[in-house]
């Protein structure tokens, strides 16, 4: 990635995208008091956002709820289409950003193909309950939330995970969101004395439960693939009871290269961290064989979504010959196809595209290459995970990077997948799947053999399953 592509991106400035997010700001501030105390500044937030979709196939609808909700007459109608205006304005701000960073690199993204909805009418009553409870906290609004209104969502949600994952994914996506969005609110509690809210955050899941608890959500048709896949890295999620590894990289097959991901979870418990998440991936023994060993594998009628998604089934790959992920990035990125993003996923938070940074230097957490902003380009070091030898140290030390281009907080930043770190015996790299398969050196392993949370947990569980 050249210093005037990255000066390109960064310097991307579309007064459209400002106002779009001033408009969003408007609609969060309503659900910080609550609908139902709306001042005259809330008031016109809405009446705002509501002129700005008027032109659209929203505009009528959107109206409608504004004029009902500020006359205290708040139904789940109204109240789904103000969350469709919200994430239609966030949908236009990510494509233009994601726009820019195509014209930059001379990307190629492939078109989106709307997906036939399910037609299903099950679990109606599950649905019908999220929405009671994401009405009930529009209405009370952030600062009148208390333990009882949270507590209000367990059994929809014990419910709804219960469902099968992969019968009914839409509807288990729902109960993952609420339970993660009931914790935040339970930990934050007593959120009426809180000074500062995380008011985009919340109103982002909000909005994101609401439509996810309308019937008729799209199911695209996955696509089964043969081929090539090239990893270029790997990033990491954890929280308190999920982890998450999306892999990133480069699939070779008959319509050329594209840019894809494979995202494996488990559940776990809070005292799992660090390096200890990777004994709940076992069972994904390929990917995790491709990120250790830095080997790419043949894929043999892999699933694929038209969001560039694998399914991934571990049976269906197999491992092939070395594969550097730097020579990867360089040989490969600049042709290789990106997927469109589906429309609920259309967020700039949820930027994360694939670059490849070279001949840098890094002061204090910003990247600077010649030709690129003058003021550099942030690194999101916070994103950096415990469990990959990848650290914050290591890439200030880095002159090269596999990193993920975001954009949050009003500004562009990479997150370091990979970093290559000049050192006395030469030129040493250093990736976040490192230790997918354990810590290479013997010492660290049989310390941590002394304190193995995950082996501990599962023979209390088998103990508990024998009696």
């Amino acid at each position: 990635m050249r210093g005037t592509e990255l000066a390109a991106i960064c310097g991307f400035d579309d007064a459209g995208v400002t106002a779009a997010l001033d408009l969003v700001t408007g609609f969060d501030e309503a659900l910080v008091s609550g609908l139902a105390r709306l001042g005259e500044d809330r008031v016109a937030g809405l009446t705002a956002l509501a002129g700005a979709v008027a032109v659209t196939p929203l505009g009528e609808r959107v109206a409608e709820a504004v004029d009902k909700v500020t006359a205290g007459s708040i139904a789940d109608e109204h109240l789904v289409a103000l969350a469709a205006a919200r994430t239609a304005l966030l949908g236009s701000v990510h494509d233009a950003l994601v726009a820019g960073v195509d014209t930059a690199l001379g990307r190629e993204r492939a078109p989106y193909e709307a997906a036939p909805a399910d037609k299903a009418e099950e679990d109606l009553n599950l649905l019908a309950g999220s929405r009671s409870w994401l009405r009930e906290l529009a209405i009370a609004g952030w600062r009148g939330v208390d333990h009882d209104l949270v507590s209000a969502v367990g059994q929809t949600v014990q419910a709804l995970l219960a469902l099968p994952a992969k019968e009914k994914p839409s509807r288990r996506r729902l109960g993952v969101l609420l339970d993660g969005l009931a914790a935040e609110l339970r930990a934050a509690s007593p959120i009426a004395t809180m000074e500062k809210l995380p008011k985009r955050r919340w109103a982002d899941l909000w909005c994101r439960a609401l439509l996810l608890s309308q019937p008729g959500q799209e199911r695209p048709e996955p696509t089964p693939v043969s081929g090539r896949l090239l990893v270029l890295g790997a990033d990491i999620h954890e929280h308190a009871t999920a982890v998450q590894v999306q892999v990133h990289g480069v699939l070779e097959g008959g319509d050329g290269p594209r840019l894809v991901r494979a995202s494996v979870s488990a559940a776990k418990v809070d005292t799992i961290v660090g390096r200890a998440v990777w004994k709940l991936l076992t069972q994904h023994t390929m990917l995790t064989q491709a990120l250790a060993k830095r080997v790419s594998l043949t894929l043999t009628d892999m699933p694929l979504l038209p969001s560039g998604d694998l399914i991934w089934h571990d049976d269906k790959a197999r491992p092939a010959e070395p594969a550097d992920p730097f020579t990867t990035a360089k040989t490969m990125l600049s042709t290789a196809v990106a997927s469109a993003t589906p429309p609920l996923q259309r967020h700039p938070a949820g930027i994360a595209e694939p670059v490849l940074i070279e001949f840098y230097t890094v002061e204090g957490d910003l990247l600077h290459r010649d030709g690129g902003p003058p003021e550099g380009v942030a690194l999101a070091l916070g994103r950096l995970p415990a469990s990959g030898p990848v650290t914050a140290d290591l890439a200030r030390k880095s002159s090269a990077c596999i990193g993920l281009l975001r954009w949050d907080g009003g500004r562009w930043s990479v997150q370091p997948l990979a970093v290559r770190v000049e050192t006395k015996k030469g030129e040493v790299e250093y990736h976040n799947g490192d230790w997918a398969l354990g810590h290479p050196d013997p010492k660290v392993v049989k310390a941590d053999a002394k304190d193995d949370a995950v082996g501990t947990l599962r023979e209390r569980a088998g103990r508990l399953l024998r009696k």
